[in-house]
Parts: C-alpha cells; sequence; structure tokens
C-alpha cells in the first residue's frame, strides 16, 4: 500500500508551503508557495547569505530612496529564492506582493509587474509564477487586471465565502483559503475542540469548492495553513493543498488508506451570488472571523516583511 502522501498525490495537486528548497527535493511537490514569513525563515538559514548579499548589493546598483532600495533588494530575494524553488519543481512558484499595499489597487497592479520583470530577467516565464495578494477588496479588482494582462494570482488570506465569491467574479487563476488559521479562530472564540469532519476550516473549504464546482468556475482551489493531517485527509480531493514540511513527512509516514473526500462529480453546492463592492463589503464585515483574521493575516505578514527588510539594510 502506497503511504498517504503518494495517495493523495493521485487525486490532489500537493504544493510545498515552504521555501526550503532541501525539504522541497524531499517531498517532490508539483507547486510550492513561499510568503514573507517564509522568506524570512529562508533567509536565517546559511545557504541563503548569498543570496541576501545579492539582492542588497542588486538594489543599491539600482539607486532611489532608501526605501525604495528596500523593496527592489526585497524583491529580488523573493525571486531569487523563487527561481531556486522553480529548479526543483516542475510547475510554479507563488511570490507574494507586499502586505502593506493589500489596500491599494494600483500599488499592488505594479509591484506585481515588476515581480513578472524580475522573473523575465532570469528566463522565468509568467506561466511559471503566480503572484500571491492579500484578498481584500483592492486586492481581488488588482488580481482581476492582472489575470486580463496574463499575470495569474493566488489570492492568500482568504477566510470567507463572499472572499471565494468575489475572486471567482474575478476570474483569478487560484485562491488559497486558510484552514488552520479558521480553526484557531472558532477553538479561541468558542472553547470547543473539533473533529476532522467539523473543522470549520475544512467545512469553508467544502461550500468552496462546492461553490465552484456546481457553478462551473475555473477558479483552482488550494487550501491552506494546516494544523493537523486529519484537515489534509478531510480535504484528498480538493484541486491543491499546500502543505508543511512536516506534515508532508507525517503523511509520507503513514500507510493506512486514504479515501477522496471532494470531486467535482459529487459537488452540490450553492447558486451563483455576484457581488457588488458595498454588498462583498457588507457580508465581510458580517463575519467576524474573517474580518479578524485577515486584518491579522496582513499585519503579521507586514511585520515579517519589515524584518526582512532589516536583514536587508546596508
Amino acid at each position: 500500500m502506497p503511504n498517504k502522501l503518494a495517495q493523495l498525490k493521485t487525486m490532489t495537486d500537493v504544493v510545498a508551503d515552504t521555501g526550503d528548497i532541501e525539504a522541497i527535493r524531499q517531498f517532490a511537490p508539483e507547486d510550492a508557495t513561499t510568503n514573507p514569513s517564509l522568506l524570512l525563515k529562508a533567509a536565517s538559514l546559511d545557504e541563503y547569505t548569498a543570496h541576501l548579499r545579492g539582492a542588497r548589493q542588486w538594489a543599491q546598483s539600482q539607486g532611489g530612496s532608501n526605501q525604495a532600495q528596500l523593496d527592489n533588494a526585497c524583491d529580488k530575494f523573493a525571486v531569487d529564492i523563487g527561481c531556486e524553488i522553480l529548479r526543483v519543481i516542475p510547475g510554479r512558484v507563488s511570490s507574494e506582493v507586499d502586505a502593506r499595499l493589500s489596500f491599494d489597487r494600483a500599488a499592488t497592479v505594479a509591484r506585481a509587474q515588476r515581480l513578472i520583470e524580475l522573473y523575465a530577467a532570469n528566463d522565468i516565464g509568467p506561466e511559471r509564477v503566480l503572484i500571491k495578494i492579500a484578498s481584500t477588496w483592492e486586492g481581488i479588482q488588482a488580481a482581476a487586471e492582472l489575470e486580463r494582462q496574463g499575470i495569474h494570482c493566488n489570492l492568500t488570506l482568504l477566510f470567507s465565502f463572499a472572499q471565494a465569491a468575489a475572486c471567482a467574479d474575478a476570474g483569478v487563476f487560484l485562491i488559497s483559503p486558510f484552514v488552520g488559521r479558521i480553526l484557531d479562530w472558532y477553538q479561541q472564540t468558542t472553547g470547543n475542540t473539533y473533529s476532522a469532519d467539523t473543522d470549520p476550516g475544512v467545512l469553508s473549504v467544502r461550500r468552496i469548492y462546492d461553490y465552484y464546482k456546481t457553478n462551473g468556475f475555473g477558479t483552482v482551489v488550494m487550501g491552506a495553513s494546516f494544523r493537523n493531517t486529519g484537515e489534509i485527509e478531510a480535504l484528498a480531493g480538493c484541486d491543491r493543498l499546500t502543505i508543511s514540511p512536516t506534515l508532508l513527512a507525517e503523511l509520507e509516514q503513514d500507510e493506512a488508506v486514504l479515501q477522496r473526500q471532494l470531486s467535482p462529480e459529487s459537488a452540490a453546492g450553492e447558486s451563483r451570488c455576484a457581488l457588488t463592492e458595498s454588498s462583498f463589503r457588507w457580508a465581510q464585515n458580517e463575519d467576524a472571523m474573517a474580518t479578524e483574521k485577515l486584518a491579522e493575516g496582513i499585519r503579521n505578514f507586514a511585520a515579517d516583511q519589515i524584518r526582512l527588510e532589516q536583514l536587508l539594510i546596508p
């Protein structure tokens, strides 16, 4: 009997949620995702010292204000790590726009275009890159514009059905609903414990998946931010799942049978709901969990971006 990781790969595209090249080599995922927190962690590893130094020197050569140089250094470091990852995976890597731009549509578009330009300078085409953007209204509209330009996007920090519905309407390539962080909020708020089948994060992704498949949306659903393998197993069959090396290892060591839970054929979602800006903002406001976790996620990614900048200061 193949292990659970091997079984999962037969029904779901497995994505490595890490910037650690060695971990990616070990688990051989289809794609890989990065974010400011993962890049900050990677920056602490000895093997990335040369990339930090190279990004700093390149940014200085571009000139500009101190902040412009820091922005350039961060983007160059992210792209250099992305290029390393692309050497060992067959699919795409996700690189994230600065979280501090989450409420600025035009600036998000410009920063995404800059990341694609930096990849192009390394002979990496846009077909191998996903631009990660926070699922704010402004971020979703920026993604819609980028998709029209042929730049595919990964909408992250997604906690609500409203965010998912708006992303589908915008025609974004992929969404990353955060399973574990939803569970965290409900555990802390209610004091309850949850099984894999009652996990609010799992139920959220199942609802989104069913909605997309029932209504024929092409947007890829990629569950993210898992707390345990039970959550992963409960979403077996989802389009994609991005999984940390620790949980990948647990799945690899488990030789029990893994049952498929999601499939397009069994999807029975609700009818399409088209959201305006005002209806989106109201629905998001009415979802306390999504409102709090989105704000918290943006703040935390921004804080890690600043920490990364501090490592890149000459």
